[in-house]
């Protein structure tokens, strides 16, 4: 068994989006078929647990092709100053400055798996912030920077920004939240959730704005949609 996170845009009643936990059977092994398992089997405690929901798997082991579609691996982000677009994945690694180098502009240029890999992510002491088109990121709040660079990249596809809008919950098999925090799947609900109430362009071209998503906890889903 496992546990693990999901995330559901719920605008309408008052919370921009939620993260709620889920218990399934998890097949273990690497192969897509032991992941698509999981999946399955994620999905159904979901269902069961509220069968409302439409429900998408971003990941590149999704069994949607949309889902596949929308992983950071294939989610592609334009850079207009030189008229070339790469992979979500590497626009994100490739942004981090660490207290001893970076940013490795090199890593826009490998695969997206080779980006995430790569030893001077891990090998350049503490992260201490992101640059990216020349305007600087804080590591706090520690998924920020990520979901507005995904969410900015979805917003630029219109094929995929309109087809995400028939889903309003979303898994990421590979996501542990014990081990790490960045993850695709509560991009894509604050995404339909920020779409829903109309706000999306405002906030992903305000940092400031977009930095309201992550207010204090204790302060009410109600304050956070109305400050958006």
């Amino acid at each position: 068994m496992a546990i693990r996170l999901y995330f559901v845009a719920k605008p309408f009643e008052g919370k921009l989006f939620e993260e709620l936990e889920i218990e399934f059977k998890y097949y273990n092994g690497f192969s897509i078929t032991q992941k698509q398992k999981s999946i399955i089997s994620m999905h159904e405690k979901i269902y069961k647990k509220d069968p409302t929901l439409q429900v998408l798997e971003i990941s590149s082991k999704s069994n949607n092709p949309l889902g596949v579609a929308l992983s950071a691996f294939n989610l592609k982000v334009y850079d207009e100053k030189i008229g070339k677009e790469y992979p979500l994945e590497n626009i994100f690694q490739s942004s981090k400055v660490f207290e001893l180098g970076g940013p490795y502009r090199d890593l826009l240029n490998v695969s997206p798996k080779d980006a995430k890999k790569d030893p001077r992510l891990r090998e350049s002491g503490e992260l201490i912030y992101f640059d990216y088109d020349n305007v600087i990121w804080e590591k706090e709040p520690k998924t920020m920077f990520y979901d507005w660079l995904y969410i900015n990249a979805l917003y630029r596809n219109k094929y995929l920004s309109k087809e995400i809008l028939k889903y309003n919950a979303f898994t990421d098999i590979e996501f542990n939240h014990e081990k790490s925090f960045n993850c695709q799947a509560r991009a894509a609900a604050i995404f339909v959730g920020l779409n829903k109430i109309g706000k999306i362009k405002e906030i992903i071209d305000n940092k400031d704005e977009f930095k309201k998503i992550y207010i204090d906890k204790k302060e009410t889903n109600e304050q956070l949609t109305m400050n958006l």
